[in-house]
């Protein structure tokens, strides 16, 4: 099962509109089919510091994210927010096993 821990520095002047969009984007993709998991999280310790959480059924379902509406929407709202660029690594699920 594919996973994408993607890390995101947001300029401190958009944390709230950043965190909005991001909200209405986590809505949507937990409804998509091959979504098994979206987590939306801020440090603690440094609050312009973000990270989702994102686990797909298979390559496809994940590849098929990047296609929605509200995908593209989102990435095309934020992109001007964030303080560097996002950076994305993808890990496959070791444990727990199975669905």
């Amino acid at each position: 099962m594919p996973v994408t821990i993607v890390h995101i520095r947001v300029q401190p002047e958009h944390i709230q509109d950043f965190i909005q969009a991001t909200e209405k984007n986590h809505r949507e993709s937990v409804q998509e089919p091959g979504n098994l998991r979206f987590d939306f999280l801020r440090s603690r310790e440094d609050p312009q510091l973000f990270v989702l959480y994102e686990a797909y059924r298979s390559a496809d379902d994940a590849a098929a994210h990047k296609q929605t509406p509200h995908y593209l929407e989102w990435r095309q709202t934020v992109a001007p927010m964030m303080a560097e660029p996002r950076r994305g690594v993808p890990y496959d699920l070791l444990a727990p096993a199975g669905d």
